[in-house]
C-alpha cells in the first residue's frame, strides 16, 4: 500500500468540534435576527414511518434546533400514510408563516414518490435544497439553498484547505443527494472534478487521480487504502451499522478507515465526520429560508 510517509498518519477533520462552531454561529445570527423584530425561524421535520434509525436522527435533529435558538416542529406519519396525505400536510407547512424550513425525511414508503413531494415544497422553504428550482440553481451557479450533506462536506474541505483552484476532485456516487450536488460545487471552487458511478470502469484507478476524494456510495468498506491518492484529502459521506463479533453494532464509512490513514493527509472519520456537519448545515439552511422570506413577503409576486 502507498504511504505519504512510514510515520505519517492523516489528520483526522473534526466535523463534530467544526459543526458545533458553525451551530454556535446560527444561534448568534439567529438571536440577532430576531433582535431586529424578524419572527424566530421555524423548522419542519417530517417523517413517515416508525424506522427506529430515522426516529433517532428526526429527534437529534429537533434537539440541536432548540440548541440553535429555532423552533422545532415535529410531525411523525405512519407507514401506511398516502402520497395524497403527505402532499396535503406539506401544502400546510408551505402556507404557515411560523414555518420558515421543511425537511421530508428521506427514504419514504413504496407508496410516494420523493420527487413529488420534494418538489411540492415551495422554493425558499426547501431547506434540503433538493427540489428542483434549488437544484437548477445550483446547476447554473445562481443563489439558492444548497444541500445540507453537500454543504457540510464543502465546509470541512475549507477547514483543511483555503484554496482547491485546481485540485482533481474526485466523487464516487453520483446520487441526487449528494454525489451530483457535491460536484456543483467542486467546479464553483475551481476544481477539476471526476465522478465515479455504478458503470465506472475502473473506479480504483480513478479514485487514486483525486487529491480530494469524496465517497458517497453507502457501501461501507469500498474504498481501501490503495484507492487513495498519497497526501489527498478524503471525505467519507457513507454510514452503515454493522455487526461486531460481540453481537452488538458498530457505525463504519464507505472508505476502510484504518488502511486510509497512512496514506491520506486529511480524512474524516465515521461517525464524528460528516453526520455532525449535515445537521448544522441544516439550522444555517434554516436561517437563510427565514431570511428568504422575508423577500417572498415583501415581493408577493416573486417566484419561489
Amino acid at each position: 500500500m502507498s504511504t505519504v510517509s512510514p510515520d505519517m498518519a492523516a489528520k483526522i477533520i473534526d466535523g463534530k468540534a467544526i459543526a458545533r462552531s458553525l451551530t454556535e454561529q446560527v444561534g448568534r445570527d439567529v438571536a440577532a435576527f430576531v433582535e431586529r423584530g424578524n419572527t424566530l425561524p421555524g423548522l419542519a421535520v417530517v417523517l413517515v414511518g416508525n424506522d427506529p434509525a430515522s426516529e433517532v436522527y428526526v429527534k437529534n435533529k429537533a434537539l440541536q434546533t432548540h440548541r440553535a435558538g429555532m423552533r422545532s416542529f415535529m410531525h411523525m406519519l405512519p407507514q401506511s400514510t398516502s402520497q395524497a396525505e403527505l402532499l396535503d400536510l406539506i401544502a400546510d407547512l408551505n402556507a404557515n408563516s411560523q414555518i420558515h424550513g421543511i425537511l421530508v425525511q428521506l427514504p419514504l414508503p413504496a407508496q410516494i414518490d420523493p420527487v413529488v413531494v420534494t418538489n411540492a415544497i415551495v422554493a425558499h422553504k426547501d431547506v434540503d435544497g433538493l427540489g428542483e428550482i434549488n437544484a437548477g440553481r445550483m446547476a447554473l451557479g445562481i443563489d439558492g439553498i444548497v444541500p445540507c450533506t453537500p454543504l457540510g462536506c464543502l465546509k470541512l474541505l475549507q477547514s483543511v484547505h483555503t484554496d482547491m483552484q485546481g485540485k482533481h476532485a474526485v466523487i464516487i456516487g453520483a446520487s441526487n443527494l449528494v454525489g451530483k450536488p457535491m460536484a456543483q460545487l467542486m467546479l464553483r471552487e475551481g476544481c477539476t472534478v471526476s465522478v465515479g458511478h455504478i458503470h465506472t470502469r475502473d473506479t480504483r484507478a480513478l479514485a487514486r487521480e483525486g487529491d480530494i476524494l469524496v465517497v458517497a456510495t453507502g457501501k461501507h468498506g469500498l474504498v481501501r487504502g490503495d484507492w487513495i491518492k498519497p497526501g489527498a484529502t478524503v471525505i467519507d459521506v457513507g454510514i452503515t451499522r454493522v455487526p461486531t463479533e460481540h453481537g452488538k453494532t458498530r457505525l463504519v464509512g464507505d472508505v476502510a478507515f484504518e488502511e486510509a490513514l497512512p496514506v491520506a493527509r486529511h480524512i474524516t472519520p465515521v461517525p464524528g465526520g460528516v453526520g455532525p456537519m449535515t445537521i448544522a448545515c441544516l439550522l444555517h439552511n434554516t436561517l437563510q429560508a427565514a431570511l428568504l422570506a422575508q423577500n417572498v413577503v415583501s415581493r408577493p409576486d416573486q417566484k419561489a
